[in-house]
């Protein structure tokens, strides 16, 4: 296993030696399913927010209550590998819940960034994160680019 890729608990550590370090740390989530250049300029910009970057990568369980059957493509573990990979991203974990909320509200990251296709009231944690100085961003997705167009080409 790729040493970004961390339990809860070895997490909590890392941010906490990070915090003292004076870095501000950047927390996003997401499934993450077919990586493509969306998710890396989406990843590149949020790791622009901060010093440090945590990716929370959705369990395969929790890709198909939200996507359907037949998803994920690739299992959460090649998800987190591949992900762990990228010079932007310095930790991944898994979650299981239908969102990060206990995640974040354990790792207190400093800014919180989702894609700007959530509204700012809507990014869960995002008050929490607001109620100790932290800050919530919105960063634009790439047009025409996702896994869902990925698949619906690979059907025509």
């Amino acid at each position: 296993m790729h040493p970004k890729i961390k339990k809860l608990s070895s997490l909590t550590k890392t941010r906490n030696q990070w915090k003292r370090q004076g870095l501000t740390v950047v927390f996003t989530n997401g499934c993450f399913d077919i990586l493509h250049y969306g998710h890396v300029s989406y990843l590149r910009h949020a790791r622009g927010a901060g010093d440090k970057l945590i990716v929370a990568i959705n369990t395969d369980r929790s890709v198909r209550t939200l996507k359907g059957p037949g998803r994920p493509i690739h299992s959460q573990h090649d998800r987190a590998e591949i992900l762990a990979e990228l010079e932007c991203v310095d930790a991944v974990i898994l979650f299981g819940e239908d969102t990060p909320e206990r995640l974040i509200h354990r790792l207190r990251p400093d800014v919180l960034v989702k894609g700007a296709d959530w509204k700012k009231e809507d990014i869960v944690g995002g008050k929490f994160v607001e109620s100790y100085g932290g800050c919530v961003k919105r960063i634009s997705f790439q047009p025409g680019r996702s896994t869902t167009k990925i698949l619906e080409k690979l059907h025509q």
